[in-house]
């Protein structure tokens, strides 16, 4: 027994007692710093913005955050959604992937800067007559997207649904799905967003 009773205080002297973190070699505890702040002007939706910002905070945050614009919005945060979809200086892009202080003088145009329930768009009013919203979580990224995709065949710009190279592009229901093919529709109203790209488009004409 004297024996056993040995081995068990040997046994409980091995267990090694919870030993507390220790500061690095000459670190000293402090607060955190104070984030410097980037001074950024933008025209947004026509009005010029003058804000100060963490450099790392992207367009899309800046939008929605800062400036209170959410209609764009943030769906997956990664450019896979097209749901945050704004125009810079009439370019169609990804918001969440682009830094505020990039765009230092640009023109940025949101869904509000679009058009207001009392006057839409016609591509806002498109999409309300051919229902190519459903829940609408998607749609002022898809509404943005158009805008901007009509002005690129407009420009001669080819995609890869372009069979020919050398002639003007054609607003065509493959030209149009494959140009919006980065913005995800969960609700699946492809169809009826390509009826309300096709009427504005043969309005344009």
């Amino acid at each position: 027994m004297a024996g056993a009773a040995s081995a068990t205080g040997l046994a409980g002297s091995l267990v090694a007692a919870p030993v507390a973190a220790q500061p690095a070699p000459g670190a000293a505890a402090s607060a955190p710093a104070t984030p410097v702040l980037s001074k950024v002007s933008l025209t947004v939706n026509g009005q010029p913005r003058a804000l100060e910002l963490d450099p790392r905070t992207t367009l899309l945050d800046t939008l929605r955050e800062h400036l209170q614009l959410t209609g764009s919005k943030k769906g997956c945060d990664h450019g896979q959604c097209g749901a945050c979809t704004v125009m810079v200086d009439g370019r169609r892009i990804y918001s969440c992937l682009t830094l505020a202080v990039m765009h230092e003088g640009d023109e940025v145009t949101t869904i509000e800067g679009l058009g207001q329930p009392e006057n839409l768009h016609p591509m806002q009013a498109a999409f309300v007559k051919y229902d190519g919203y459903q829940c609408g979580y998607c749609t002022p990224g898809q509404i943005c997207a158009s805008v901007a995709m009509l002005e690129e065949i407009k420009a001669g710009v080819p995609s890869h649904a372009t069979s020919d190279l050398t002639a003007a592009p054609q607003v065509t229901a493959d030209e149009i799905r494959e140009r919006m093919s980065g913005n995800i529709c969960r609700c699946g109203a492809y169809s009826n967003i390509v009826e309300a790209i096709t009427e504005v488009a043969e309005k344009q004409a």
